[in-house]
């Protein structure tokens, strides 16, 4: 599996400038749509039932980071770094824009689904940039790669991917949530329409990325799917289990689940190829594969258990 791997990280993927400036584009518009359903109410939810809200932030932020390192430290023989720091990236992300439809097609709680992400969305600011630095430090440190030299050059700085970040979800969740506020009846009739052309419109993207590198992505598609297959299946099972711990209710157990499995890859995707991030000289091929096809499979497992659950409960 490594032989097959090496491969990948040092692969120079086909996207240009103009790419980036549209996937720019793209995750402001979907972070603005997530902002349309972000209320101050829900921040309230801290205090009026904080242990569900709790159970979802510490699973997003702490336990999947956490989890998602313990993986790579197992399997470190088959993995490239270029893989693993993909693999933490996605980590660091906060859930993805679907998560609430996902959610309330498996009987969840659209509410705390909502709650959740808004808070996430907001956290996300500081504890992405955070996350991706304090994981990466200890995999720099204790991984077996220490000496690779794309590790060496991959000292991010906190700071500008701050600043990015900021830019990236603070900047349109603030007008989105001025919007929702002073023009309720714009966001009533704009939020679903920009939702789903939000997500239609990703996924665009990410077709053309795979058309684009199609080589790539078939040369090293088997272990890619094997890779974010269980990492996506040990996201949902451990954010079921630690809501299981907190001793949260069937609904809001699978809502917990799901907003850990949801991640926003289109952030990721952005970071990866903002050259005030990440120099593009380095041999990211192996990062940016992880993270594109985390934006497909996600929806695909999310979609396949919420279907389940809402037969079974």
């Amino acid at each position: 599996m490594y032989e097959a791997l090496t491969a990948m990280d040092p692969a120079t993927l086909n996207f240009t400038e103009g790419g980036l400036f549209v996937l720019n584009i793209t995750i402001s518009i979907i972070m603005f749509g997530v902002a349309l359903e972000i209320k101050l109410v829900h921040f309230r939810d801290l205090l009026s039932r904080p242990r569900p809200v709790l159970a979802g932030v510490l699973s997003q932020f702490l336990l999947l980071p956490a989890v998602t390192f313990l993986l790579i430290m197992v399997f470190w023989k088959n993995m490239t770094v270029g893989v693993a720091m993909g693999m933490i990236l996605v980590a660091s992300c906060p859930g993805g824009n679907v998560s609430n439809f996902i959610s309330t097609l498996a009987k969840g709680n659209p509410a705390l689904s909502v709650s959740l992400t808004a808070i996430a969305t907001i956290s996300a600011i500081f504890m992405t940039p955070l996350n991706f630095m304090i994981w990466g430090s200890l995999y720099d440190l204790l991984g077996p790669w220490s000496n690779n030299e794309l590790l060496q050059e991959l000292r991010i700085d906190p700071v500008a991917m701050f600043k990015i970040v900021f830019i990236l979800l603070g900047v349109p969740i603030v007008l989105g949530m001025l919007t929702n506020h002073f023009l309720p009846r714009f966001t009533e009739f704009a939020k679903k329409p920009i939702r789903i052309f939000s997500i239609i419109f990703f996924m665009g993207m990410l077709g053309i990325m795979f058309a684009n590198n199609y080589d790539h992505f078939i040369q090293h598609i088997l272990w890619i799917l094997l890779i974010v297959f269980i990492h996506n299946g040990i996201a949902i099972s451990s954010g079921y289990g630690l809501a299981s711990v907190f001793r949260l209710n069937a609904q809001n157990r699978k809502t917990v689940a799901i907003e850990t499995g949801i991640q926003n890859s289109a952030l990721g995707l952005v970071l990866i190829f903002n050259p005030a991030i990440f120099p593009q000289h380095l041999a990211l091929g192996g990062m940016a594969i992880v993270v594109a096809w985390w934006g497909i499979w996600h929806i695909l497992a999310g979609l396949s258990v919420a279907t389940i659950w809402r037969r079974v409960s």
